[in-house]
């Protein structure tokens, strides 16, 4: 028997890692070459998620406003493929009526939406931001933005029967997930769509300016942010907290939810490379030096190689990052500046 019997699957896999080529990584020197390059890693990504299916109806519904100091919120209720709905908060602020950016701000793992519009536990309204995700689509409306916060599949109101029996925070990706993968689909692109599908909504209402629109979340809202921005257009920039890393040395070699898997990833891009499909588009990334589940180290390292992307199709400036202090939570403090300047819009001040 041998002294040091190889039986880490996580040795093996990272060796296995090593021997990975990727058919699609970014290798373009010239703007065109990089365009190109776009066109072809879209085109798989969108394969790789498992395509998206023909448009329907959205047969939006929306119930009362409640109104507070500064804004009104609604609940909201549209098609996002025949048989399924998608929820959400439409939250606009008050004052004068005109046409403004809008973000659609995609919750990470937790109680859903309700976590990020200021929705407590035990269903009071917050009196400050709160939970690991600071209530960022309050923070939105409270600096001008409409916002509306939806409800990601899977977690909150649009789990399935089992989960709802569980805690609030108790989420149902793993059987959904894995439902997903063996109809040849995956969890990202039926968030993904879903988002596409709230970005159609959100171009029917007369608060919102229908050309400046973005899209930002954390943690698995993160995630469905990003591979949003890679396959929609419409998302002028891109907020992505908590998620930006590189597949070797997160979703790769630590525990995460089944959400996070595409089949075959690797055999075609890194998760910069997938970032690079943002470009020229504005991209905003966060992280924290103590996110235990995506190391900053990576963070760092795939900053690099993204800028790198950014500087070939001569739009440096539309990247921009803030490193803090602090664990996997949103902070967000340096994107507002940078939104507004990609918005050209002035805001409003924070509370």
């Amino acid at each position: 028997m041998p002294s040091r019997p190889q039986f880490d699957p996580l040795q093996y896999a990272l060796r296995r890692y090593q021997e990975c080529q990727p058919a699609l990584a970014f290798r373009a020197t010239s703007r065109e070459a990089a365009l190109a390059w776009q066109k072809e890693l879209r085109a798989k990504l969108a394969e790789l998620m498992g395509g998206f299916p023909a448009s329907c109806p959205l047969q939006a519904r929306e119930g009362r406003a409640q109104r507070f100091d500064r804004y009104t919120r609604r609940p909201v209720v549209f098609a996002s493929r025949p048989g399924l709905n998608v929820f959400g908060w439409l939250l606009v602020p008050r004052g004068r009526r005109l046409r403004r950016p809008a973000l659609l701000c995609l919750p990470g793992h937790g109680r859903g939406c309700d976590e990020i519009v200021g929705i407590a536990a035990d269903g009071s309204q917050r009196a400050q931001y709160g939970e690991y995700q600071h209530d960022f689509a309050l923070q939105a409306v409270h600096r001008g933005y409409v916002a509306l916060a939806i409800e990601q599949l899977a977690f909150g109101r649009r789990r399935d029967a089992v989960a709802r029996r569980g805690e609030a925070g108790a989420s149902c990706c793993q059987p959904a997930a894995g439902s997903a993968l063996l109809l040849g689909e995956s969890m990202i692109g039926w968030r993904v769509y879903d988002a596409m599908r709230a970005l159609d909504y959100l171009q029917t209402r007369p608060e919102v300016d229908p050309v400046r629109l973005g899209a930002m979340g954390i943690s698995g809202g993160g995630t469905t942010t990003l591979h949003l921005a890679c396959m929609d257009e419409r998302v002028r920039v891109a907020m992505v907290s908590g998620y930006l890393n590189t597949f070797r040395d997160s979703i790769f070699s630590i525990s995460h939810c089944m959400d996070n898997y595409l089949p075959g990833m690797l055999k075609w891009a890194e998760m910069y490379d997938l970032a690079g499909l943002i470009a020229p588009r504005a991209l905003w990334v966060e992280s924290g030096t103590q996110d235990g589940i995506f190391p900053v180290a990576a963070t760092r390292r795939a900053l690099g190689r993204v800028q790198e992307i950014y500087r070939v199709l001569g739009v440096p400036g539309q990247l921009g990052w803030q490193v803090f202090r602090g664990v996997h939570e949103f902070r967000g403090t340096r994107f507002w500046p940078f939104s507004r300047r990609v918005f050209n819009w002035p805001g409003a001040r924070p509370r």
